[in-house]
């Protein structure tokens, strides 16, 4: 099963680049950068990132499963 997440939509107007997001995160702009082009997964880092980018938003905000083509 593979997470998405909606991080990158919710950072446009909160933060300038993905520099910004990846302090925000604490995670390098290459981590961030893979994510966001498919190149690598999802992993805690992330979600504990995500949470620390945006600690008002609940992970279901932040993160889904898409829906398979077999539902």
């Amino acid at each position: 099963m593979t997470i998405k997440t909606r991080v990158f939509e919710m950072a446009n107007g909160r933060y300038h680049n993905l520099s910004a997001l990846a302090r925000a995160m604490g995670l390098s702009v290459s981590q961030i950068y893979r994510v966001r082009e498919g190149k690598r997964g999802i992993n805690e880092k992330f979600i504990v990132g995500a949470k620390k980018a945006f600690p008002d938003r609940r992970l279901d905000d932040l993160f889904y499963f898409p829906k398979s083509r077999n539902s």
